[in-house]
């Protein structure tokens, strides 16, 4: 059975161990919190948000802290993931849920998987986007990024993890910034092969100066462009960016979980044409020991980065689907992670 949205997104601030945190909800059910990557916000979810409602959910999209109209807190080091994880807890507890199915892209792939690693009782399913899940452990970030490079340019992930250094080209600039951003990773727009790869900069140079001029991704409209850019302009672009800055210290704080896999029913999309996907392929290969529960690993044909925005109906139906199969229609099972006010649950092995 399904149940009709409300007629407007509902905006509200909750309690979180950095102060507040924003978030924009549609539709009763199990709850689903939705997580964004960088540079995005909440927005970013306007196409899942009233799917996910019609198909009887409770559709939560925060905006990350150092995002939106969340706390921004001054020190680098309150955005290390187990900070990001911790005020997901929050949300649910704030919420008055148990349970939360948890969805995430880009930057948010990786604290929804950190979420359903440390919190298992709480995030009981994950699906991620666009970014592969990869157990920590391995070689430290910052060195791996370093060397990636090469003599004459260097790792965008490098790049943005010196403070200040990114926030002097994007900031005198945000929107143009960001549509150049958006195009570079968009599959309509990136560049061809052969042309300069957007995610390294010259050494001296800019990131900017490998982006697409002058053309908007077809998912982009302008008043689009001017809600992400609104944001990014009246907050500053150094709360998203401490996310690069904390790799290091994340994977500190992991180590105690190296390898470890998520036992949750688990989902994965990604687009065939994000260096996501392909730069990390030997983590999607090694699913069946990283998520021994997935449930499938989709593959869209000629979709880049922003996975959710570019193909909205495609990603809905993946999600409602894989929403369905872990859902206990009869009300029977073990490990039963919520019942909204649908009277539905959604059951899990534990």
């Amino acid at each position: 059975m399904q149940s009709e949205p409300s007629a407007e997104l509902r905006h509200r601030t909750v309690d979180v161990p950095a102060g507040r945190l924003h978030l924009v909800e549609q539709g009763t059910g199990p709850l689903v919190l939705l997580v964004h990557g960088f540079p995005e916000s909440w927005y970013s979810w306007r196409h899942q948000l009233p799917a996910l409602a019609t198909a009887g959910y409770r559709a939560v999209a925060i905006d990350v802290r150092g995002y939106g109209r969340s706390s921004k807190p001054a020190a680098t080091d309150a955005y290390r993931m187990l900070h990001l994880v911790e005020d997901n807890v929050a949300v649910v507890r704030a919420l008055g849920e148990d349970f939360a199915v948890v969805v995430g892209h880009d930057w948010g792939s990786n604290i929804a998987t950190a979420s359903a690693l440390l919190h298992p009782e709480i995030f009981r399913a994950v699906a991620l986007l666009s970014v592969p899940y990869a157990p920590p452990g391995g070689p430290r970030p910052t060195d791996i990024f370093g060397r990636i490079g090469g003599p004459e340019q260097e790792f965008y992930v490098s790049y943005f993890q010196q403070p200040g250094r990114a926030e002097a080209e994007i900031e005198p600039d945000v929107r143009g910034w960001l549509a150049g951003f958006y195009a570079a990773l968009s599959a309509d727009t990136m560049p061809a092969q052969g042309e300069p790869d957007p995610h390294f900069v010259a050494h001296g140079g800019r990131l900017r100066d490998r982006f697409p001029a002058g053309t908007l991704p077809a998912w982009l409209t302008e008043n689009d462009l001017d809600v992400y850019a609104g944001e990014f302009e009246r907050t500053g672009m150094t709360g998203a960016l401490n996310r690069y800055r904390n790799m290091d210290r994340d994977w500190e704080d992991l180590a105690p979980h190296r390898g470890a896999a998520i036992r949750q029913p688990s989902l994965f999309i990604g687009g065939t044409l994000d260096a996501s996907t392909t730069w990390m392929s030997d983590a999607i290969d090694a699913y069946p020991a990283t998520l021994p529960a997935l449930s499938a690993s989709h593959l869209l044909d000629g979709c880049g980065h922003w996975i959710q925005q570019e193909r909205p109906d495609e990603v809905n139906g993946l999600l409602t689907d894989w929403l369905t199969t872990i859902e206990d229609r009869t009300g029977r099972g073990s490990g039963v992670a919520g019942v909204g006010s649908t009277g539905r649950g959604l059951v899990f092995p534990v």
